[in-house]
């Protein structure tokens, strides 16, 4: 069991994404107001808090936000999970992971070129909204048995 340890939109594609202090998540959507939100299969993307801390051993002064991550979760293995998998949030909320990874943007997004490297493409997962609800930062976060 892990926790949310920050979520992010943006209003428009492109832009860099800022750390909220909550979503609300809209089932077969994605996140109310977020420019990613549709009818398609990358409706909310997570990355992992400790996958954070080790861009910022290279580059300290990346925010939440700047890999283009609707939710940071910590304390659960993000990398263990394939598509198909489901996440709860806090008893409410409910993802499937329908993708593992992404081609970064035109393979040089500015993360990738101050740091020499972008983990979205590897680290990164997409989901589906499978059942709406509020999400702040705090909330617990664990894979559905």
């Amino acid at each position: 069991m892990g926790y949310i340890e920050a979520v992010c939109i943006s209003r428009e594609k492109g832009e860099l994404k800022m750390a909220v202090q909550e979503i609300a998540l809209k089932a077969d959507w994605g996140i109310e107001g977020d420019a990613h939100a549709g009818d398609w299969h990358r409706q909310v993307s997570l990355l992992a808090g400790e996958s954070v801390d080790r861009m910022r051993l290279k580059m300290p002064e990346l925010a939440h936000g700047m890999f283009a991550e609707n939710m940071v979760t910590r304390g659960i293995d993000l990398s263990a999970l394939k598509v198909g998998d489901r996440l709860e949030i806090a008893g409410n909320a409910v993802l499937e992971i329908t993708q593992i990874g992404k081609e970064c943007h035109n393979g040089a997004c500015p993360i990738q070129v101050a740091t020499g490297e972008c983990i979205m493409p590897t680290e990164g997962l997409f989901c589906i909204v499978k059942r709406g609800g509020t999400v702040r930062p705090g909330m617990a976060v664990g894979l559905m048995a």
